[in-house]
């Protein structure tokens, strides 16, 4: 099917969900069908919010100490900003969301897409995930130290993705 085609009817299929939500029936095309849109690996922030808390604590302490007479407001504002980045970046899981012809994930707080075409490699390894672009030099880097992520699981899927749309994959 055409791609247009294929927004279209997910278009309408999503508002006859809506109206068959409403009336109590199950959705078409529901959780129990056999056709998988898209596989989403989800990993977790640990190594900044931890940094965020540790600096947090340190601001903390040398507020308590200080005995300038400084404002108390701005010292725990201070503190309370910290500790809420931290949440902020623990609660909010990176993913990389493997679909039938792009990847996407999150980076900078936005969602980023990556068609197959402009793939150059994929590179597998027991700690990491490496997907580089075509012509140019960044790459996508998906860690099992830092991010948490099930490196064994999403190697699977990249090779069936690699075969699917010719992309090489290199095993370190």
């Amino acid at each position: 099917m055409a791609r247009s085609w294929e927004r279209m009817v997910q278009r309408n299929s999503q508002q006859l969900n809506k109206q068959r939500k409403k009336q109590g029936k199950d959705t078409i095309h529901s959780a129990n069908s056999t056709t998988k849109t898209s596989d989403v690996f989800k990993g977790r922030n640990i190594i900044l919010p931890v940094a965020l808390v540790a600096l947090g604590v340190l601001y903390w302490i040398i507020g308590t100490l200080d005995q300038s007479g400084g404002s108390v407001f701005m010292h725990w504002l201070g503190v309370g900003l910290y500790l809420l980045l931290a949440a902020m970046l623990y609660f909010r899981r990176p993913f990389l969301k493997v679909e039938r012809n792009r990847l996407s994930t999150i980076k900078f707080n936005r969602e980023r897409w990556l068609p197959a075409t402009d793939i150059e490699k994929i590179t597998l390894s027991r700690s990491a995930v490496t997907i580089k672009y075509k012509g140019k030099r960044t790459t996508w880097m998906f860690s099992k130290l830092i991010n948490r992520y099930d490196t064994a699981a999403m190697g699977e899927r990249l090779q069936e993705f690699g075969k699917v749309n010719n992309i090489p994959v290199e095993q370190l």
